[in-house]
């Protein structure tokens, strides 16, 4: 026959048994929660992981938009070494982030090389950007100095062509003050004994007669006077040979040789022998010496 239990046992034993389901739900609870918190870790990590991811993304993005400013100037650059190192690390870089964004589960060992990356590609880009920005300062140096020079060329030649003028304006006066003067100039038709003809149809001889005033410019020598006579037909008298004048070569009615000594020279005279019927009208006598027109004056011989 058993022994019935004591109260006590009894509620010794229902305690046990309140304890074990107590503690094996507070183990199920605490295991829940480590479950929970790995999670959360884990959810925390890959946000912290995108989050970084996201920040790099602006840092390149910002760093390819700075880049750009200055690229259209990379051929300043094109035998340095710079920019050939920016360019690899740049390709790096993208490679770096195409991978991220298609792994699902970030790694923090590719972010921190991205990070490190990034951080190299900036160094370079600021080097490269010193470059450039010291070239632009120095070529702003050559445009400005290559503008004075210009101005101070444009001044020069400025100087050269008012002293070219001065020189020409000089050697023109020099040239006129050179050059003989006639006055006087005349014109009468002889007859046979020397005598003057009023009658133009019955001369036998023209006489072109004139005075050369002294002139001290006028180089010395022996210089030769040509005498063209035109008819009212227009038409040239006779014809001694022809000289030179203004690159043609011009015929003339007469010519003679006179020496030249700086004095006033009176009563030179140049003759044509009438060998044709002569008309009334006017008539041009010019004459010539040196390549220049000494006169030109015009003459009427009646009948």
């Amino acid at each position: 026959m058993k022994k019935n239990l004591s109260p006590m046992i009894i509620v010794a034993m229902v305690l046990a048994g309140l304890l074990l389901i107590v503690v094996g739900f507070g183990v199920f609870q605490v295991a829940s929660l480590k479950s929970q918190v790995q999670e959360a870790q884990m959810e925390n990590e890959e946000l912290r992981l995108n989050n970084e991811q996201l920040q790099l993304t602006n840092e390149f993005d910002m760093l390819n938009a700075e880049f750009q400013q200055y690229e259209d100037q990379a051929h300043r650059l094109a035998n340095d070494t710079i920019l050939a190192k920016y360019t690899a690390a740049k390709a790096k870089v993208e490679q770096l982030m195409q991978e991220l964004k298609s792994e699902k589960v970030k790694s923090q060992a590719r972010i921190k090389e991205l990070q490190n990356e990034i951080s190299t590609l900036k160094g370079l880009l600021r080097h490269y950007i010193a470059q450039i920005d010291s070239l632009n300062k120095e070529n702003a140096g050559l445009r400005a100095e290559n503008t004075e020079i210009k101005a101070q060329n444009e001044r020069l030649s400025s100087r050269v062509q008012e002293v070219t003028r001065s020189n020409e304006t000089l050697s023109e006066r020099m040239t006129l003050a050179e050059k003989l003067n006639v006055t006087g100039v005349s014109l009468v038709a002889l007859k046979k004994n020397g005598k003057v003809e009023k009658n133009v149809t019955k001369a036998k001889q023209l006489k072109v007669s004139f005075t050369i005033p002294q002139n001290n410019s006028t180089p010395v020598g022996e210089k030769t006077i040509f005498l063209r006579i035109i008819n009212p037909e227009g038409q040239l008298l006779g014809g001694n040979g022809s000289f030179s004048f203004e690159g043609k070569s011009v015929p003339c009615t007469a010519r003679k040789g006179i020496e030249y000594a700086g004095d006033e020279l009176a009563g030179v005279t140049l003759y044509w022998d009438v060998n044709t019927t002569l008309t009334p009208g006017d008539y041009t006598v010019e004459l010539f010496t040196d390549g220049y027109r000494l006169a030109s004056r015009h003459f009427t011989l009646k009948k």
